[in-house]
């Protein structure tokens, strides 16, 4: 069954402008018909539930797109196509969630310092490489 447009749209609950934004990215598609209007096969529903939760994880449009890249762009993907996919987003999402547990364990480091560029500071300058420059808001200075 072939959908139109603003039938995708609602249904996803995306604006039609998001639409048009990914499929020129390649991550939905869709075809013209003889009234050259836009139509999609309804398999781009799960494209696009993919993409949004993606989002909502805090993904970035080319790791979802990465992930979207194992799964066929013109039906709905088997079992293993989606296992596939959420292997790899499992490896992202566990670098991302080794970098955020970080952050959360050494933010209270940074409290009175604000530039997280002490020479100290191990967030912004891990295994204190910078130390050996001075003190300050080292990266600050080096960028202005």
């Amino acid at each position: 069954m072939e959908l139109t447009v603003g039938q995708v749209a609602k249904r996803a609950e995306v604006a039609v402008s998001a639409l048009h934004f990914y499929e020129q990215k390649g991550m939905i598609t869709s075809w013209r018909n003889q009234g050259n209007q836009r139509r999609y096969d309804r398999s781009v529903l799960r494209r696009l539930a993919v993409i949004k939760t993606g989002q909502q994880l805090g993904l970035s449009l080319e790791e979802i797109k990465q992930a979207l890249s194992v799964l066929p762009i013109d039906r709905a993907p088997s079992q293993e196509e989606w296992e596939s996919m959420g292997q790899n987003w499992k490896q992202i999402l566990n670098e991302k969630i080794r970098l955020m547990t970080k952050l959360r364990d050494e933010l209270g480091d940074c409290i009175g310092c604000g530039c997280l560029s002490l020479n100290r500071c191990r967030l912004r300058n891990p295994e204190d490489i910078l130390a050996q420059q001075g003190n300050g808001a080292l990266l600050w200075k080096q960028n202005t």
